[in-house]
């Protein structure tokens, strides 16, 4: 009978299910990846056309909504352009070099690094306070009609006649005040007016009560980088990398753990293998002795030798292999007329002292069984 060694389909496929599944892992957690990823290269926080997550296009529609005029805009002399009676909206990441020519009531990010020259009145804690949700605890209407926002960021001090509001144990996280007829309102972290946040506890409450005080908002945003806008101030590295970093470390995680899981040791089924060639009992019997001979190991040939005759003959005497060592001296010494003291130092005495012994150990042992079977 010959045996094939061509691959077979079932071969195949146990050799490339593993290969195939983590390649289908990475198809699927890079489709995840881009799906919510949702265009995040080009996400602009807090941006009033963005509609990221990060971005501001939910409050700007809700401000249309309610008639408020938004205008976007992309430089210093762009908002002076703007006629009427508006509130300007500064966020934390606008950068621009002549800010302090801004005037008007103001809605600025206490992370803005043109903080001190829109709101010189304002300290801000650069410890910061964890952002979560919190009561306002003031008499500020529109933090008041809010109720909980989720707000934290840095804790503020102004000066004297200021309402602070939404308190963390570092100082207020909102903090307003009126100078030279113009009101300016500063918070501790814009998060909640972002898209992602602003439908949770009083937030689009909170954005629209503050960015819908004048009848229209002059939403100041950076200018496109191919135009050469001035950007840094104060950005870290992690705010200069891509959004996209995140999941691509995520996506290298994954691979990496299908590959451990794939390729790491682990037990399965015993495998029989048949043997190239037929091997005489004989020869096996020389092998291992050889083998016992080459280490020296006379205690264990002796006790496979005993173990065997044992296993052979106590089921003719009745016996089990549980039988104390007395019941079975005393059952071979009755059949086979055998002095008990000679019966039991060849069954359970001690390993013999040179091969000599070994060999007339195996033969006294021969010799009771073939006594055992012939009687």
């Amino acid at each position: 009978m010959t045996t094939s060694t061509s691959p077979t389909t079932r071969g195949i496929w146990r050799s490339l299910r593993a290969p195939l599944l983590v390649g289908v892992l990475l198809v699927v957690a890079a489709t995840i990846g881009v799906l919510l990823s949702g265009g995040a290269r080009e996400a602009r926080y807090l941006d009033p056309d963005d509609t990221s997550l990060s971005g501001g296009k939910a409050l700007a529609q809700l401000l249309r909504a309610r008639g408020v005029t938004v205008d976007r805009v992309d430089s210093v002399d762009a908002a002076l352009r703007l006629s009427g009676d508006r509130l300007i909206l500064v966020t934390g990441n606008v950068y621009h070099d002549d800010m302090d020519r801004l005037g008007g009531d103001l809605l600025i990010d206490a992370g803005s690094p043109y903080l001190e020259d829109l709101a010189p009145e304002v300290r801000r804690d650069l410890d910061g306070a964890r952002v979560r949700s919190r009561e306002p605890e003031c008499d500020l209407p529109a933090a008041r009609a809010a109720g909980s926002v989720f707000l934290g960021g840095s804790p503020l001090s102004g000066p004297g006649g200021s309402v602070g509001c939404y308190p963390s144990p570092d100082g207020p996280t909102l903090l307003t005040y009126a100078v030279s007829g113009r009101t300016v309102t500063v918070v501790g972290d814009m998060q909640f007016m972002t898209n992602m946040r602003l439908d949770e506890d009083g937030n689009a409450a909170l954005a629209l009560n503050l960015a819908s005080s004048k009848s229209a908002v002059t939403w100041l945003v950076n200018p496109p980088a191919d135009e050469g806008g001035p950007v840094g101030g104060d950005k870290s590295i992690y705010d200069l990398m891509s959004p996209n970093v995140g999941w691509g470390v995520v996506m290298a995680l994954i691979a990496l753990l299908v590959t451990i899981v794939w390729r790491s040791r682990r037990l399965g089924p015993v495998v029989v293998e048949k043997l190239p060639v037929v091997v005489r009992a004989a020869e096996s019997v020389e092998g291992h002795g050889g083998l016992y001979r080459a280490r020296r190991a006379r205690d264990r040939a002796a006790a496979a030798l005993r173990a065997g005759m044992l296993a052979r003959v106590l089921p003719r005497l009745g016996l089990t292999v549980d039988s104390g060592a007395d019941a079975v001296v005393s059952a071979i010494a009755v059949r086979t007329g055998q002095d008990p003291h000679l019966v039991g130092a060849a069954l359970y005495g001690p390993p013999p002292a040179d091969d000599g012994a070994l060999v007339g150990l195996a033969g006294y042992l021969d010799h009771l069984e073939r006594q055992i079977s012939e009687r």
